[in-house]
């Protein structure tokens, strides 16, 4: 019998395989590891939220809703990056809903980067920024955060940019650094920008997580770069549903008209009792305004069992991650350490090595402080065998 074969295809992503993230959580379940690498709660939402959505397919909100999602939520959406950041948004023709904010970001990318067109991402960055690139036939331009302190180096961002530079894609607050950009920065960002027609992504999923009473600048609250901006955020991180995989794009009329023709083709639309749930749930603004002292409390907790181990936890501004330095305990790269630590100490970490492009070596481990104080108390007292 003559075998049939399958037809070769050329990779369009050919250097991407098994994330780390995946590798990491598959490793503490096999060992049965205190899961502290990758970044979702280990609790549940508010009950409220549940049973708005509930009420809404009981209500039979389930067939298709518009393709730029429901009008009380985008109008929620609107109302709420008003009151925080002083910018309005139309919500019929300047706000989508989209399938979390993985896909928002690569329809950012997909409607605006052209092949050729360079998009320079500031590393260490989110996994997912340099594929979405690449699909679109965009060339990665690399300019790395300032080690030690993750702060901007606009020196290296003015330098990177050339007349085929096409986007900018920043992350505050930031993963996995857990910096925060400051107003002076996004003020320097604005006016290193103006004079070019380059646009920017503003990843700002992490917004409602910012600590010590520092304030959240949105690219939304700079007129120079709301002006030029996707502003993109996501109700799984703020609401605590990773799981539900809802977020949200706000950008000028012009840039939003691009985006949704992308989003119309690879989304279509978003899962609508989820939709009209949340939009119930956004009426009372407590849970987002309350979520800085919620995650804050846990950072402490966090920072405080890490004080009694040999790990020296770097300054954590916003986001729910913390980042160690392990250099006086191991002198191991930092996915081998983190590797060791999840088998021999049963606490999975992630390399902050992996966030970088052939990786960067600095000694250093991203731990996840999104979980239940329970959870955070058990990886603690394991960390303090350390």
């Amino acid at each position: 019998m003559t075998a049939v074969l399958t037809p070769a295809i050329q990779s369009r992503l050919p250097q991407v395989g098994t994330t780390i993230f995946t590798v990491m959580s598959a490793l503490a379940q096999e060992v049965g590891a205190v899961n502290l690498g990758q970044g979702f709660p280990d609790f549940d939402c508010d009950p409220a939220l549940l049973d708005h959505v509930t009420d809404a397919m009981r209500e039979g909100l389930n067939q298709y809703p518009p393709m730029t999602g429901v009008a009380p939520l985008r109008n929620q959406v609107s109302q709420k990056v008003q009151a925080l950041y002083g910018r309005h948004y139309d919500p019929a023709t300047e706000i989508t809903i989209t399938a979390g904010a993985t896909q928002a970001i690569l329809t950012a990318v997909l409607c605006c980067v052209h092949p050729g067109d360079e998009v320079i991402v500031l590393e260490p960055c989110y996994d997912s920024y340099a594929p979405n690139i690449e699909l679109a036939g965009g060339r990665v331009v690399r300019v790395p955060l300032t080690p030690g302190t993750f702060r901007p180096d606009f020196g290296r961002i003015a330098a990177a940019l050339t007349p085929r530079t096409r986007l900018l894609m920043i992350n505050s607050p930031h993963n996995p650094s857990a910096t925060v950009w400051t107003q002076a920065e996004m003020e320097q960002l604005a006016e290193l920008l103006a004079p070019t027609q380059v646009l920017l992504l503003s990843d700002e999923v992490y917004e409602h997580m910012v600590f010590d009473g520092m304030p959240h600048v949105s690219a939304a609250s700079i007129p120079a770069l709301a002006a030029r901006s996707f502003v993109v955020s996501s109700f799984g991180k703020t609401y605590h549903v990773t799981g539900w995989k809802v977020g949200y794009v706000a950008a000028p009329a012009p840039l939003s008209a691009e985006f949704r023709k992308v989003h119309q083709f690879n989304v279509f639309t978003v899962n609508t009792p989820v939709q009209h749930g949340l939009s119930r749930f956004m009426a009372e603004p407590a849970p987002y305004r309350d979520l800085p002292a919620f995650y804050q409390r846990k950072r402490d907790l966090f920072r405080d069992g890490l004080a009694r181990t040999r790990l020296k936890p770097l300054v954590t501004q916003g986001s729910y991650f913390q980042l160690v330095d392990y250099s006086a305990i191991s002198s191991l790269p930092e996915g081998e350490f983190c590797q060791w630590l999840t088998r021999e100490i049963g606490v999975a970490a992630i390399p902050v090595s992996a966030f970088y492009e052939g990786g960067f070596e600095q000694g250093l481990a991203r731990l996840c402080f999104a979980k239940k104080d329970d959870t955070l108390l058990a990886a603690l007292q394991r960390l303090q065998r350390l």
